[in-house]
């Protein structure tokens, strides 16, 4: 009961530690999530703004087209004396609109007249061109009234599209005949401004732009001599709807509303300044349906949307276009989900960091208790190393037995069975040779080239076995050294010498087989590291031991050179040894050589001897 109730206050006091941790973390996920948000609103509106301003570009570079379009159609007349309506079909053809200037739907000319000209103009027209001649309707002067001048349409390519503006007056109209007086006297494009009305067609925004044409070979610097040059004007009629489809279709985001004002010539002046326009201004082009969405000026005070205001030159008129967007279609998946991953980021790093915190600040508390355990802990830690050390020593030493036993067992089937088979192979391949020696010269050649390579087949999987596990180890300890020496003898050239006792020495296989293995590694230290020319092996019984040395006569170490980083020959050696429960040690110096000195028990065997070490240190 006394240890439940003193437990209750610690309690008590650790709840507002955390929810004061909960809170600082809930505010420093929000502060994250804050400035991801507002990171990727500030790259979705620049991505935004630079996609309004490529459109920009984009429509002032078609309406230049159409200038240009213009231009050229002026040409063909500025440059000839007349262009027949023939002509004028075959130019346009030629030109391809539909392909090459998008939302284009007719080129024509108007022909200037005055009322005196026009009762001879409309005979010679109903002469010249007969109703249905290339498409055309009947030509008439329309609307029908007297006027002092005329500005009729009389080429009209294609035809189709507009045949009941064939004879139509455009100057009938005083707005339009205010700007055709001004074109000709400056000599620049009119633009409509407006839209152009299509009878029969509503669904079309209609616009129109038009050029001077200029008598051939009549001077135009001056405005008079412009006015005595004047004979009518080309024009284009365009679709806006078209036109401005396109360039959105352009973007690659979808989903972008367009909503475009003519706000006047007065505009150019302050071109980069947008005006403030009412509210009740009609767009002449808003990509979005009426009725559908808000009106255009709610997205540039929405916190949902990004808008961008722009001015686009159109000949001498000012366009002002208000790009609008959701700015969820500006985010990707990844965007959406970044600032609730930010939140959890830094709510969770800030839990993390507390927690810390706290359990350093609250780890003096336990540093007592601690510290009491230690010495216990330690004296475990050391009984654990032992017999972790001890396994380890088991885990080599059945490491060693099974490589060495796969060894054998690899070297004996590759000579019983790769052996025979090569063995047959050879007196086949030697019968061959022997019977097509005097009868088939070249049969027997290539015989005598297939037994040469049998018999270096079969040198070289005698290698092979020797490498894996000589055989003259199955003959003793005695002949097995023997073997080695004089194999190191013929590789290397350095003279070697042997000393042993002339008895046969007993020992297990593990027990010769590490000795061999031992006698491999000093030597191949030796023609490696030693640069010696005599080495000494003395192989010596001695009672119930065992004892092997390799002296040479090289550059010799220091001791301390087996703890070399990346050397382990003489770490290997040292621990076959204790694995066999026999002693080594190592007598160098510097230019004085070196000495390996093994000894091993009669009857070691590596099996058992880390048992008994285990037993010995767990007692």
């Amino acid at each position: 009961m006394s240890s439940t109730a003193g437990e209750h206050p610690l309690a008590a006091e650790k709840r507002p530690l955390w929810l004061f941790g909960f809170v600082v973390s809930t505010m420093v996920g929000l502060l994250f999530y804050m400035a991801a948000s507002l990171s990727i609103e500030s790259d979705a509106s620049e991505q935004f703004n630079n996609l309004a301003r490529n459109t920009q570009k984009n429509i002032e570079s078609r309406t230049k087209s159409y200038a240009n379009l213009l231009r050229g159609t002026a040409s063909l007349f500025q440059a000839n004396e007349h262009v027949s309506r023939e002509q004028f079909h075959r130019y346009v053809a030629n030109i391809a609109l539909q392909q090459n200037y998008p939302g284009v739907m007719n080129l024509n000319y108007s022909q200037e007249l005055d009322e005196t000209q026009r009762p001879a103009y409309e005979a010679a027209m109903r002469r010249d061109y007969p109703p249905g001649r290339d498409g055309y309707p009947a030509f008439a002067i329309h609307p029908p009234g007297p006027r002092a001048q005329y500005s009729v349409l009389v080429y009209i390519e294609p035809i189709a599209s507009a045949p009941e503006k064939y004879g139509y007056d455009i100057a009938s109209r005083p707005q339009i005949a205010e700007a055709l007086a001004q074109s000709r006297d400056s000599g620049h494009i009119s633009n409509s401004g407006v839209p152009v009305p299509m009878d029969g067609r509503p669904q079309l925004t209609g616009m129109a732009m038009r050029l001077p044409v200029y008598r051939f070979g009549m001077p135009v610097d001056t405005v008079e001599q412009r006015r005595a040059a004047y004979q009518g004007s080309v024009g284009i009629g365009y679709d806006l709807v078209t036109m401005m489809r396109s360039a959105l279709a352009d973007m690659p985001v979808r989903n972008v509303r367009l909503t475009l004002f003519d706000i006047g010539p007065q505009a150019l002046q302050q071109r980069d300044v947008p005006l403030q326009l009412p509210h009740d201004m009609r767009p002449i082009f808003d990509s979005t349906a009426a009725g559908m969405h808000a009106p255009w000026w709610q997205p540039g005070s929405s916190g949902r949307y990004l808008s961008s205001t722009l001015l686009i030159e159109h000949n001498g008129r000012a366009w002002q276009a208000l790009f609008s967007v959701r700015k969820s279609d500006l985010y990707s998946r990844f965007d959406a989900f970044l600032p609730w991953l930010a939140l959890l980021i830094g709510f969770a790093s800030t839990m993390l960091l507390y927690v810390l915190f706290h359990t350093l600040a609250s780890s003096r508390r336990r540093a007592i208790q601690m510290a009491t355990g230690m010495t216990e802990e330690l004296r475990a830690s050391q009984i654990r190393l032992q017999l972790s050390h001890q396994k380890l020593r088991r885990l080599a030493a059945h490491a060693d037995q099974i490589k060495e036993e796969e060894r054998k067992r690899i070297a004996r089937e590759i000579h019983d069975d790769l052996g025979q088979n090569l063995l047959v192979l050879r007196i086949d391949a030697d019968m061959l040779a022997s019977r097509t020696q005097r009868r088939h010269p070249r049969l027997n050649a290539r015989a005598r080239s297939t037994l040469e390579q049998i018999d270096a087949t079969i040198k070289s999987v005698r290698q092979i076995i020797n490498d894996l596990r000589p055989t003259v180890l199955d003959l003793g300890v005695n002949a097995a050294v023997e073997w080695q020496v004089a194999q190191f003898r013929q590789r290397t050239g350095i003279a070697c010498e042997v000393s042993e006792s002339h008895d046969d020495i007993c020992l297990s296989d593990q027990c010769a087989t590490a000795l061999f293995r031992i006698l491999q590694e000093s030597l191949s230290n030796i023609s490696q590291h030693a640069n010696a020319s005599r080495v000494q092996v003395k192989l010596e019984k001695c009672r119930d031991t065992v004892s092997m040395s390799v002296s040479d006569n090289g550059v010799g170490a220091a001791i301390d050179g087996r703890n070399k980083l990346g050397s382990f020959g003489l770490v290997g050696i040292e621990e076959r040894i204790k694995l066999l429960g026999g002693t080594f040690y190592i007598e160098s110096s510097p230019g004085a050589g070196m000495s390996v000195h093994v000894s091993v028990p009669l009857g070691a065997d590596a099996t058992a001897f880390p048992y008994e070490e285990e037993s010995r240190a767990s007692g």
